[in-house]
């Protein structure tokens, strides 16, 4: 089915799920010359968007796929209509059974978000939990009707993923911006720990990994004729001389819907990666390989992709073939020559790094407190429980005493009793009279 493409691929992804169920006529390809292997016509595999409703977005579309009257819509329905919302006001017209499954796959996501916030409540601390202010945050739904899936649900979803795919990338590249400047923070603070000697010694050794990773063989410009033949020659083991632009497309459009995803797009640059990084090599960082192949990607995406789609469909690639650059591209600037952040990027990183740790200094400073006056107190709820216990123990052995003085003198031991003195008011005991006093 051709929703596994939507998921990861799409800059709108729930939008391009739906826009793309169209019946793809086959492309002619001359079998004599190439043999089309037969697993291009399994259909793909599911990928992981990365987002976090991933799982919500996909059943959703599965569910709507089944609906005839909405899949019909999708063909009569151009790229802008959707992302404005018109395809999601059909919801009102999908059958009754499609409504209801939407609608209980709502309330599983909704249920799903409030065991998130209750585990992040038990993590933090604290028992009063606002659960429709912390649910306004998940805005790819209508938190404030969490029962039933309406035309809001679906239009909220469509532009959320929208938003979400489209800021991907952007994503990526900051995340691998600090990557790079934490890196050379941390080399830098490496070389202040050592003597003069070895400080020499190791940046001595960090030049020489820098040249010999910029020590190699010319990159073809992406998405380029040199770039494609490349492909065609080494991967497809095809003759160059005979590059056909429709064969190639049809040869890495892997499972054959008649368009290039990013994923497909990105494995065509493989063979122009490997030349730059090798996970075998100490000078090759593979993190920064991924990059390129970002780089390389969008690059391709811009130059190609009219439509801004984020496929590349076989016209759009028939047409870039046609174009100057595809014969005479520009040098490829790789990430070496186009570094990911500046010095003044760099000064800011490590004025937050300072900032940070600052604070985290701070905090485990309050904390050495906290734990020293606990420790304090500790002590002398100590002390007192001690002196407690011995108060309780001394009454205890008073006690005791009295006890064994009141069973002997129970048991009529006149060898030990204490005669009643005058003006005492307790009885005598049995047979014991006492000596009136006489008048004269």
């Amino acid at each position: 089915m051709f929703w596994s493409k939507a998921y990861c691929h799409f800059a709108a992804a729930f939008i391009l799920s739906l826009w793309f169920y169209v019946e793809a006529v086959p492309i002619s390809v001359d079998k004599t010359e190439v043999e089309i292997p037969e697993e291009k016509l399994e259909a793909p595999q599911s990928v992981d968007t990365g987002l976090h409703y991933d799982r919500y977005l996909r059943e959703v579309i599965d569910f709507l796929e089944k609906d005839q009257h909405f899949r019909e819509k999708l063909h009569n329905t151009d790229m802008e209509d959707i992302k404005q919302g018109k395809l999601a006001k059909e919801l009102d017209f999908v059958g009754h059974n499609v409504r209801t499954k939407l609608d209980e796959l709502k309330r599983q996501e909704v249920n799903r978000l409030r065991m998130l916030i209750k585990a992040k409540q038990d993590v933090e601390g604290g028992n009063d939990i606002n659960h429709q202010a912390l649910l306004k945050q998940f805005e790819y739904m209508n938190h404030m009707n969490p029962h039933t899936f309406e035309v809001e649900d679906l239009d909220k979803l469509i532009k959320s993923a929208t938003s979400d795919l489209e800021n991907y990338d952007k994503e990526r590249h900051e995340e691998f911006k600090r990557y790079e400047m934490m890196k050379e923070h941390e080399r830098k603070e490496h070389l202040k720990n050592l003597d003069e000697e070895h400080r020499k010694e190791e940046q001595q050794h960090y030049e020489e990994l820098k040249k010999k990773h910029a020590d190699h063989p010319k990159i073809n410009h992406p998405g380029s004729q040199d770039q494609l033949k490349e492909v065609w020659k080494e991967a497809d083991g095809l003759d160059p001389n005979e590059f056909d632009p429709k064969t190639f497309f049809k040869l890495h459009d892997t499972n054959g819907d008649n368009y290039l995803d990013e994923q497909e797009l990105e494995a065509l640059f493989t063979k122009e990666l490997e030349k730059m990084y090798s996970p075998n090599r100490e000078e090759d960082d593979m993190t920064e390989m991924e990059e390129e192949r970002l780089r390389m990607r969008e690059h391709v995406m811009n130059e190609v992709d009219t439509n801004r789609d984020r496929l590349v469909s076989l016209e759009e690639f028939l047409v870039s073939t046609n174009k100057k650059e595809f014969v005479e591209p520009e040098s490829w600037e790789t990430l070496e020559q186009a570094p990911s952040y500046t010095d003044e990027d760099m000064k800011m990183f490590e004025e937050q790094l300072a900032q940070e740790e600052s604070s985290i200094n701070q905090k485990n400073a309050e904390l050495h407190q906290q734990k020293e006056e606990l420790e304090r107190q500790q002590e002398l709820l100590d002390s007192q429980k001690a002196k407690l216990q011995q108060a309780v123990e001394h009454m205890q052995m008073i006690k005791s005493e009295k006890t064994n003085d009141a069973v002997a003198y129970g048991d009529g031991a006149a060898a030990v009793a204490m005669p009643v003195l005058p003006g005492d008011s307790q009885p005598l005991p049995p047979g014991h009279q006492q000596d009136l006093p006489t008048h004269s």
